[in-house]
């Protein structure tokens, strides 16, 4: 199979950060598009959700072109290229997946994934604590996930479920306390021990709480257009049960 595209494109970003190129393009950092890299890999994500495959064959192509540009200027600065960028993941699959290039035996996925946590732990040998390499600009909720399977590894782990909900009640009572004592900082600090312990009950029961929220957040929304396609008056003129009643319309007719 031929990539002619491919290599076109990887010439067509190199000609854009060309002195005679975009002025644009050529006043882009690592830093400057860093916004980019993250809006275009969660519009793919909206695209897979939506299971609109031309949607997400364009979005790909996006994602795609933070990497090339990334690439371009990292070749620029003379730090490394595209090419090297591919050779350090080809290198790294065929070294992480010894079942299909080399002569390891699985039975099972779960097998697979074992294997993959041992040879990562080899090559990154120089990281000393289960925290080590977690990203510190991902979603809250997905680095809250994260830290907590990094943790597990290590034998840190509820008894099981009923002393995880245990936990999740106390940190509303330490909530509610720091409330009573008004004291906004302690409040803070509890309401985030209550999402960090909630994302632990997703992890124990092997739920994605970042994709969990995503798909609350566009149900409530659709709710809300739905409450706003059946309301009589201005919302704002509603009293608390006519909301209630109106909620309870949208709900029954977006299920």
């Amino acid at each position: 199979m031929e990539y002619k595209n491919l290599e076109e494109l990887i010439d067509v970003v190199r000609r854009l950060r060309a002195p005679n190129g975009c002025e644009w393009d050529r006043e882009q950092t690592h830093y400057s598009l860093r916004p980019n890299m993250l809006e275009e890999a969660y519009e793919a994500v909206d695209a897979i959700d939506d299971n609109d495959m031309k949607h997400l064959q364009e979005e790909l192509g996006d994602v795609l072109l933070q990497v090339l540009l990334h690439s371009q200027i990292a070749d620029d600065e003379g730090s490394f290229t595209i090419e090297d960028v591919a050779k350090e993941l080809k290198d790294k699959l065929i070294h992480r997946h010894p079942h299909v290039f080399g002569n390891v035996k699985v039975n099972s996925t779960s097998e697979i994934l074992a294997n993959w946590d041992k040879l990562k732990q080899e090559e990154k040998s120089h990281r000393k604590s289960a925290m080590d390499g977690i990203s510190k600009s991902q979603a809250a909720l997905i680095s809250a996930q994260k830290i907590s399977k990094h943790a597990v590894k290590t034998g840190f782990e509820w008894t099981d479920e009923e002393s995880l909900y245990d936990c999740i009640k106390s940190e509303y009572e330490e909530f509610k306390e720091a409330k009573n004592n008004n004291n906004k900082a302690e409040m803070e600090e509890e309401f985030g021990d209550i999402l960090f312990a909630t994302v632990n009950l997703a992890r124990w029961n092997k739920i994605d709480a970042e994709q969990a929220l995503l798909k609350a957040n566009k149900k409530f929304m659709k709710r809300f257009r739905k409450m706003e396609e059946l309301a009589t008056k201005p919302l704002n003129e509603y009293t608390f049960n006519e909301f209630d009643d109106l909620w309870k319309q949208a709900k029954a007719q977006t299920k």
